[in-house]
Parts: structure tokens; sequence; C-alpha cells
């Protein structure tokens, strides 16, 4: 992978290529000291990323070690604040034994990163107790079966025995985080009573199905059904396998599960209507710290709200002279109501109708790999596959997400539309939202994060939401700019996607900051979107539960545009898209200030 030019190298270069450089013998000392650093805090990123990992079983088995693939993380607060005292030491470990001028700047930019991540996650330990375990999105009533499902590989029987011993272990690792659960609550930190339907419903779904009932195969014995007839196994050792699972999935999973939703039926009973952070002890302060993680950015909740004002007022004018340029008369309400009413925008619903959407889908993704050659220096190695979001937790996820491919290429990048209400997935936005999760979105930074060399491991599986987002909006803007979006309607869903993001900071800090109520919220969003009702619904939920996450998507494409068009002015005909671009993916997530110090370098290397 080419590394970014930066300008010690740039006078490094010029100096090797002059006929009478020499180097002194002072200059070469201070090379081998600095080669001894860098190589030294490789090797400790190197074995403290191995320790670490150690003590995480389920991340073992994203990586594809097997390690460990018999058990679950442990989600105990004295282990995690166990975790925090080892970072603390690993803090004080590298600030007394490297210094930042010692490192070229590969590493130096490791180093800042690694320092900047304790930090920031010892500044926020005070808020361990704010997650809700449970809720629509995340929660682990669905995140357990979805990694079995995604994650778990059967490759022989040991793998199998090990999803039999994880499922065995359900039993204690769930109701370990439903006591977590009960203990917030009575804290005063519980999701809104909403919530409390959907995490039923998800965990009733898992436990519904042969062997907890007559019918169909559940969900979890359906999977290790399809992943152990894979296995060329003797008759026998099928049928141990099968009793195994079976025993796990009534003995542990079933009173797990039905444990999971008794609770959540106490805490329904006495669920507050109150959506907001500003409901939590120290609410404010908390929202704050939520908004700098997610945004990177010291930004307040005001600035944050005037801005989403501002872009979706710019957004509806453009999206005024595309309802012009069809020829539609009426307003911007009127045209919203023809786009969620007018059957030609949607697909079928029907099996037919699923089928044709997630083709078309992929269509859209093949035809942008054969263009990328023109934006970007590097490609991903990783495959990219499109599914649609499993019937168990159709109805509560959200209509799209990408999941992160296997490091050793065992799972390709996956890219789902949930497909669950077929007419909230319209046709018109589809562009926008295969190039968002698939390419040249998330799974052109996530897979290239993780193919990246010769950075620490640490980094090419970390996460900064403002960097992450942010790429995935500017990735739907890009294919403009190189000639998609031909359809006028599918542009304007482009701009139907953009004014989503952007009525975001609105309704995120009008909920957490200016107390509005979920149903102020949805209508915000029925008013000024082309969105269905329920898919406002489902965002207004969503946000809820993931306070300022979704401030992170504008704010960070907005940063990447503003780069871009300064490195523009200031290059002129020295610009080219494709350097800009491995500039920015080369890094691997970083926060915005830090982002712009590189491009900024990068500019001054080329001027």
């Amino acid at each position: 992978m080419k590394k970014l030019l930066i300008l010690t190298t740039c006078a490094l270069a010029l100096t090797a290529c002059s006929p009478k450089a020499e180097v002194s013998e002072t200059a070469k000392t201070e090379h081998v000291q600095t080669q001894t650093q860098n190589e030294k805090i490789d090797i400790w990123f190197e074995e403290i990323f191995t320790e670490g990992v150690k003590n995480y079983p389920q991340f073992l088995t994203r990586l594809g070690d097997k390690t460990d693939n018999d058990k679950w993380n442990n989600p105990s607060k004295s282990f995690y604040l166990d975790r925090l005292d080892v970072d603390r030491k690993n803090l004080e470990y590298i600030k007394a034994n490297f210094d930042l001028a010692d490192l070229d700047e590969s590493h130096a930019l490791s180093y800042r990163l690694f320092v900047n991540g304790i930090e920031d996650d010892l500044a926020r330990s005070k808020y361990w107790d704010y997650d809700y375990i449970f809720n629509q999105m995340f929660g682990l009533q669905s995140g357990i079966p979805a990694f079995l499902i995604n994650n778990h590989r059967v490759d022989n029987i040991d793998d199998a025995r090990a999803y039999i011993a994880r499922l065995n272990g359900v039993k204690e690792y769930l109701g370990t985080n439903v006591a977590i659960s009960k203990s917030r609550a009575e804290k005063g930190i519980a999701p809104p009573l909403y919530v409390y339907d959907h995490v039923i419903r998800d965990a009733q779904n898992i436990i519904t199905g042969a062997p907890f009932d007559e019918g169909k195969l559940s969900t979890l014995l359906a999977d290790f059904q399809k992943k152990v007839k894979k296995l060329e196994l003797t008759k026998p050792q099928e049928e141990e396998l099968f009793e195994g699972a079976i025993t796990a999935l009534l003995t542990s999973v079933k009173p797990a599960f039905e444990g999971l939703v008794s609770e959540m039926k106490t805490q329904q009973a006495h669920a507050s209507t109150d959506d907001g952070a500003w409901k939590l002890p120290n609410g404010g302060a908390y929202y704050k710290s939520r908004l700098k993680q997610m945004t990177t950015t010291d930004m307040t909740a005001s600035e944050i709200h005037d801005l989403g004002l501002s872009e979706v007022a710019r957004i509806h004018t453009e999206m005024r002279e595309i309802m012009t340029s069809v020829g539609f008369k009426g307003d911007l309400q009127a045209f919203f109501t023809h786009l969620k009413t007018d059957p030609k925008f949607v697909y079928e619903d029907s099996d037919a109708g699923r089928e044709a959407y997630l083709a078309k889908a992929e269509g859209i993704i093949d035809v942008m790999k054969t263009r990328l050659d023109d934006v970007f220096m590097v490609k991903p190695k990783a495959d990219l596959v499109v599914k649609q979001v499993e019937s168990y937790r159709n109805k509560s996820a959200g209509k799209a997400f990408y999941n992160r491919p296997a490091p050793d290429g065992s799972r390709p990048g996956v890219y789902y539309a949930n497909l669950y209400k077929i007419t909230d997935m319209p046709k018109y936005q589809m562009e926008a939202l295969a190039y968002h999760e698939g390419i040249p979105g998330h799974h052109m930074q996530i897979a290239i994060q993780q193919e990246l060399e010769g950075i620490p491991k640490f980094r090419k599986f970390s996460g900064v939401t403002a960097y992450s987002e942010g790429w995935g909006l500017y990735s739907e803007f890009l294919p403009k700019e190189m000639g998609f979006y031909q359809d006028p309607y599918s542009d304007f869903g482009r701009l139907a996607m953009e004014i989503w993001r952007a009525a975001r900071l609105v309704v995120d800090t009008g909920i957490h900051d200016k107390k509005w109520t979920r149903e102020q919220a949805i209508q915000y969003l029925i008013d000024n979107t082309p969105n269905p009702e329920n898919d406002c619904v489902k965002a207004i939920e969503r946000y809820i539960v993931m306070p300022g996450q979704a401030t992170a998507y504008k704010i960070g494409m907005l940063k990447i545009l503003e780069l871009r068009e300064n490195a523009k002015s200031t290059l002129g005909d020295k610009f080219d898209i494709r350097e800009y671009h491995n500039v920015i993916i080369s890094s691997g997530p970083v926060p915005l200030n830090i982002m712009q110090e590189r491009v900024e370098a990068w500019v001054k290397s080329k001027s």
C-alpha cells in the first residue's frame, strides 16, 4: 500500500537524489536510534494487542481466531474495571518509554491514536452504566444470535462442539447482563417505554420454533443444523451434536431468554415516556460527552442543532430544483407524498420483490466496482455480499447496515438491507444506500482499514464514528461527481439520504438536549423528509437509544468536503482526487482534527 508522503520524507528523497549528498555519522546514529524506537513500539503494540484480545473471546472469533471459541466475553463491571487498570498501566508505559520526537510519521500517529483512545476511554468510564444493554438496535437479545449466525464458523466437529458450549454459556452470559440491566434501572438508567416491546418480541422470537415448540426449526437450531450438515460426519456424530444443541437450547437458551423477558416486563411496568439523555442522572454532561465522542469536536448541542437547520434548508432548495425538472406540480410536501404513495417507486411486497431488490443492489455495486480506479489508488481485497436482514430481528433493526469481513478472508463484508417492510426501501434511494453501505462506502473504508500494512493491529480494528460515517455519507455524494445518479429521481434519492442526515442534527439534539418528545421528533422528520412514517418512527427510536451517534455523519462528511475543497483551491492542477482519497483512507479511522493535519501535510508536500 502506498504510504502518505510527508515533508520529512520529501526532504530525505531530495537529498538522496543530489549528486554530492552525504550523510554524516551523527545522522546515521540518529537514524538507527529512530529506527530502533519505531521497531520497539511496533513490538510493544503487537504484544499488548495480542495479550488484550485474549480477554475477549467474541472478538477473537470475529478475527477468525478459534481460540476460546466456546466462550463468551465477560460482561461484569469488575472485569471492565480490571481492564481500565491495564489501560492506565499501558498509558503510563508508553508515555515513559517513547517520545513522539523519536518516531517517524506513521508510528507517531499510532502513538497519538493509542494515547488519545485510552485517555478518552478513561474520561468516559464514569458513564459505564449509561448504555442500554437491551434495545432494538444493538441489544444482546438479538446480538447473541446474530453473533452465532454470522461469526461462529463451523469447519469441523470441534467447532460444532464449541457452538454447543456457547449455547450452554448463554444462561450465565445473558443472565449476568440481565442483572446489570436491572441494577442500572434501579439507578434511573433505563430505556423509555417504547423500547421494551421491541426487546421482548426479539427475545421471544429466539425461543420460538423447534425444539421450544411445534413448527419449523428455531433460528439458532436452523443455523446449527445448516452448518453441521456441511460437515462430513457419521450419523452417530450428527446425532450426538444435534442432541447436544437441543439440550443446550432447552436448558440454557430458553431459561435465559425467559428470564430476560420477565425482567423486561418488570421494567416496562415502571418505564417512563421521557426519551432524551437529559432524563438520566447528570444527563446533560453525559450527552456532552457523547457528542464529543461521536463528532470528535467541541461543538455544542446548540451549534449542531443550528447547523442541522441550515443544512435542511439548503437541501430543500436543491430538492425543489429536481422536483421542477421532472415536471411535478405542487409544493415539496406534495412531492414527498407522491414519492411515498406512487407504487412505481417501490418493489412488490413479495419474495420475488425482495429478490429483485437484492439483485438490483448487487448490480449497483458491481457497476461501481468497474469505476473505482478512476478515484482510488487502492481497492479492498475482501469480497462484499448483499443480504436481507434475518427474520428474527427485521422488525427492530435499522433499514441498512454493514458487517465487516473477517481479516483472514474467510467471511466477506455484508451489506444488510432490511426488507421487512419493502415500501420503506424505495427504488430511488437504492443507489445512495448501496454506495454508503457497500462501495465506495463502508466496505471500501473498513475492508481497506483491516488490510493496511505497516500499522499496529489496534488501528486495523478501531473505530471513529465521525470518520467512518462521514466517509459513508461522502461516498453517497462522490458518485454524483463521477456521473452516476443519471435518473433525476435517483439523484433526489441521494438528496433524500443527505437531508436525512442533516435532519438528524436537529432531532438528536432536540431529543437529548432540548427535551423534544419522541412524537415531536418523529413529526419533524415526517415534515422535512420524503421518508415514510414508519421509517421516521424507527429512526427516532434509534437516535433515542444511541445519543449523539446520529450527529457524526453530517459533521464528518462536511469536514471531508471542506478539506477536499481547501486542497483543490491550494493545489489547483496538482490536485489528484485519487491521492486525496488515499490520504483519508490510508490512516484508518482518525479524529477529524488529525484528519485535517494529515491533509494539510499532504497539501504542503505538493505545494
